[in-house]
């Protein structure tokens, strides 16, 4: 079952982010520090990918572009960190800009998958 993102990812946990086409190659939990990022939207491009623990906002996750139906397997390289962590995705605007939508919250050790669609962000 996919449950709405309320909140999402921290800042200041270091992490990486790998783009896949395709099944995922990785599977994990978020309690491992492992989860999967899909760009499930039918046109709209993922260039940024950002967390905030509550010490402020991390650089951009990603080396390159989600095109819809692609995902990432994004992993924290932290030993610890929190939970709670609030996430922010950037788009690809029509101009080539990044447009970035509202930040959410996400207990990241709950989630495996993290969905990202036209109109909302769900996890399971």
């Amino acid at each position: 079952m996919r449950v709405p993102v309320v909140s999402m990812i921290g800042a200041a946990a270091l992490a990486s982010i790998v783009t896949v086409s395709g099944p995922a190659w990785s599977q994990g939990t978020g309690s491992e520090g492992i989860f999967q990022i899909y760009n499930d939207t039918s046109n709209n491009i993922v260039v940024g990918f950002y967390t905030n623990d509550g010490t402020g906002w991390s650089t951009n996750w990603l080396s390159g572009e989600i095109d819809p139906g692609e995902s990432a397997v994004a992993q924290f390289t932290g030993d610890t960190g929190p939970c709670d962590q609030t996430l922010q995705v950037g788009w690809l605007g029509a101009d080539g800009s990044e447009v970035l939508d509202d930040p959410i919250d996400i207990d990241i050790c709950d989630a495996s998958n993290v969905y990202l669609d036209d109109n909302e962000i769900t996890y399971d």
